[in-house]
């Protein structure tokens, strides 16, 4: 009988307190659960900031677009690769044109994108501040936190933005001319040839290797404040460190992105469709989540005083960073109302987190005396086990410093003297809801 299904309103009015959904000890408890918990639950906000930054990254997307429609337009306009003994007029010699047009037109582009790196900077420093929240399980506010991440990380971005397009600008033109150099003087010696080659090569892995920096000082810039250089020396040894980790994450990451490059136009549109919804928060969260995981096993158990795991429930001692917010802003002014509005009895002593150890007992629709026994027992037993927690964790650190507040603060008060030097009586704050 006590398993029979319970009506909507009765559901409503007892709420999910009992739900295996809301236990804690069903809370995320590695990186790949807390991002599938994030995407499934904060989608709607992931599709709210993926259009934010989608709309500042348009020029940037406007200038690719327009690039692919310059290539197509000198594939026509031009004989390349076509017979000239056919037609007319005929080109003599077209050999280098081809090289030529392309490093003219990646000349222009670089140019024109490092203008519309000032504005997609906007959209990338505010997702990465909105996703970063959401990666630390914080309550965000996603237009208010947008802003200010801009506010906070714009230089950053901005910095990283510049970064990759310069190391780009220079490779592409380094490759650009090697294949001039190859076509044009086609009596090269051999090794000034495999030279050139070369080059090419190494142009190739310092464009990946810097797409690789650039990733980890984006989420090293939103989470530490540091310079210019120390995040590009950090991001190189990050890189380094954990080559195979980054690489499979950033594949990963980028796999809506990679759906535009499968032939056929079925994939292009299932490609648009997700760069519409959430391909760029996507991105953001992938990389963020395991940036933290990398920040948490290599730089944060160095730092004094920085959280480790944050958003990970660890079931060994029932503690979850979830709840256990950092110094944010929104904590800051959580706990300065908190000061304002008096002391209040609810975070002055520990409370046990509701878990799934123990529960109430159920009593059936026909009932006995000692089904009214075991219901007190049940009661009984989580009135204990509510002080035990209470006792063991009253000497906890924000508890401790909490009520010190409260403390210096009565103390204080009663240590002030009126006009004619008496002290002044004065009553210490009541609790809240007293």
């Amino acid at each position: 009988m006590a398993e029979q299904k319970k009506g909507l309103i009765t559901r409503l009015l007892e709420g999910k307190e009992k739900s295996e959904e809301y236990a804690r000890s069903t809370l995320p408890t590695n990186r790949w659960q807390l991002f599938w918990d994030i995407f499934k639950g904060n989608f709607g906000k992931i599709v709210k900031v993926n259009l934010l930054i989608l709309l500042f990254m348009l020029p940037v997307i406007a200038i690719v677009v327009m690039r692919l429609m310059l290539n197509s337009a000198n594939g026509i306009s031009y004989p390349f690769g076509a017979s000239l003994g056919v037609g007319y007029p005929a080109y003599p010699d077209v050999s280098g044109l081809s090289e030529t047009l392309k490093m003219r037109s990646d000349l222009y582009t670089y140019a024109a994108t490092a203008v519309a790196t000032l504005i997609a900077a906007v959209g990338i420093s505010g997702g990465m501040y909105v996703v970063r929240n959401m990666v630390w399980t914080e309550g965000i506010f996603v237009a208010n936190d947008f802003w200010r991440g801009v506010k906070l990380n714009y230089k950053n971005a901005l910095q990283t933005a510049l970064f990759f397009l310069v190391i780009l600008t220079l490779c592409t033109t380094m490759i650009n001319m090697a294949d001039l150099t190859l076509v044009a003087n086609t009596s090269l010696a051999g090794f000034r040839r495999v030279w050139l080659n070369v080059s090419k090569a190494i142009s190739y892995v310092t464009v990946a290797l810097a797409a690789l920096m650039s990733l980890w000082m984006l989420a090293l810039g939103v989470n530490y404040k540091q310079k210019f250089l120390q995040m590009l020396r950090n991001s190189f040894l990050l890189t380094v460190g954990t080559f195979p980790q980054t690489i499979f994450f950033a594949v990963l990451a980028l796999l809506p992105f990679v759906l535009f490059l499968i032939p056929g136009n079925l994939f292009v549109v299932i490609a648009v469709f997700m760069v519409l919804l959430f391909a760029f928060a996507y991105f953001l969260l992938v990389w963020l989540d395991y940036a933290q995981w990398a920040f948490d096993k290599f730089i944060n158990p160095k730092i004094q005083g920085a959280k480790v795991g944050r958003g990970i429930y660890n079931k060994e001692d029932g503690s979850s960073t979830a709840y256990n917010v950092g110094e944010s802003a929104a904590s800051i002014e959580y706990k300065r109302q908190l000061l304002a509005a008096g002391k209040s009895d609810l975070v002055a002593r520990p409370i046990k987190p509701i878990d799934d150890s123990l529960q109430v007992y159920e009593l059936p629709s026909s009932f006995t005396r000692a089904d009214l026994q075991r219901l007190r027992e049940s009661k009984k037993n989580i009135a204990e086990d509510t002080a035990t927690y209470a006792e063991e964790h009253k000497n906890d650190l924000k508890y401790v410093e909490y009520n010190k507040q409260f403390e210096e603060r009565e103390k204080a008060l009663q240590d002030e003297v009126d006009k004619n030097g008496k002290k002044k009586k004065r009553k210490p704050p009541k609790l809240l809801g007293q």
